[in-house]
């Protein structure tokens, strides 16, 4: 790999764009594909994104904006995808470039639904692409605090270590601090099972529980994370760390985390359906709940807070009674 790659993201949302200011700080150019010419359009000539995370500048000299998804793929050394899972596949299945060359890193906090796997195992499975070139950008950050240059953390996780260096230093900057992990399988599973959890601590908040309840539901969550990872990959790690119980956190009380809002709309009483279509985002916990429950059936470790947001979101199950019968399993 070069010491000057060639970086490309792929994805229009809040997060994608985040990325590409984060990026910007350090290269010369940076690749950004957008499905939607008219949006692409729209930052070449204003230098932000209209439809998500307006308030973050971006450096019009270094953006390689593409519609064609083909033709970014060739650009870029390392492939950043930043896609929600739920339309992952639909994108990926556009591309007839070879990807098993080249360095993918995953931005996504979710499982792919037509798959059931996390993202970098999909990439694994299906684009032949070694699991030493395939990565995990993880939090705790929220776009939102990019885009207003709060201090924020970083963690960047691959087996091979100096593909997350490199990566790290191009990330890196006065508002942006990195640390690395060998830890991609746990990494990208807890950033997929802190969406269901932080949609938990927002369903508390709509049925009327209190910060004492949420401090219970947050340790309980953290716990449960640990047992769940442990059965789809053992390895030696610290759950306490940043890229565990501080992406969750975040995830669970922050003002930006769509999913917490989400599921605070369910706890007032809205159905599935209207809460979705009153939130502009992809509230990305909602899948994950289905495929973090479907493989759990397999594994069977203890989740009862994982158990309770399914059987509300996907059995139409009563918020109030479920949480009632939540509470008798916590400590």
């Amino acid at each position: 790999m070069s010491t000057n790659p060639k970086i490309a993201v792929f994805g229009g949302g809040s997060w994608a764009t985040a990325i590409v200011k984060m990026l910007c700080e350090n290269s010369e150019q940076v690749g950004w594909y957008m499905r939607n010419q008219s949006a692409i359009d729209y930052i070449k000539e204003n230098e932000h994104n209209q439809n998500y995370l307006s308030s973050a500048e971006l450096d019009g000299k270094k953006l390689y904006l593409l519609s064609d998804i083909n033709e970014l793929v060739r650009y870029g050394d390392i492939l950043i995808f930043a896609i929600p899972s739920a339309f992952l596949k639909g994108e990926l299945d556009k591309i007839t470039e070879d990807l098993s060359s080249k360095i993918v890193f995953s931005a996504i906090k979710g499982i792919v639904p037509e798959s059931g796997l996390i993202v970098g195992e999909h990439f694994h499975k299906n684009y032949k692409i070694p699991f030493k070139n395939i990565g995990v950008i993880a939090g705790p950050c929220h776009a939102e605090e990019v885009a207003m240059e709060r201090l924020s953390y970083l963690t960047i996780a691959c087996q091979d270590d100096r593909n997350a260096v490199l990566l790290s230093k191009y990330l890196s900057s006065h508002y942006i601090k990195t640390k690395t992990s060998d830890d991609i399988i746990g990494t990208e599973y807890a950033a997929m099972l802190k969406n269901i959890y932080a949609i938990a601590a927002g369903m508390a908040h709509g049925l009327g529980y209190g910060d004492n309840f949420q401090a219970v539901l947050m340790s309980n969550s953290i716990r449960e994370m640990k047992r769940f990872i442990r059965k789809v990959h053992k390895m030696k790690r610290n759950i306490n760390n940043s890229a565990y119980l501080g992406d969750l956190l975040v995830t669970g009380y922050s003002v930006f985390s769509r999913n917490r809002m989400f599921g605070n709309m369910i706890g007032k009483g809205y159905t599935v359906k209207s809460a979705m279509m009153e939130m502009s985002m992809i509230a990305e916990g909602y899948y994950a709940t289905k495929s973090a429950y479907l493989i759990n059936e397999k594994n069977k470790a203890k989740t009862p807070i994982i158990n309770a947001v399914y059987e509300i979101l996907y059995q139409n199950k009563n918020p109030k009674q479920i949480f009632k019968e939540l509470t008798d399993e916590f400590d």
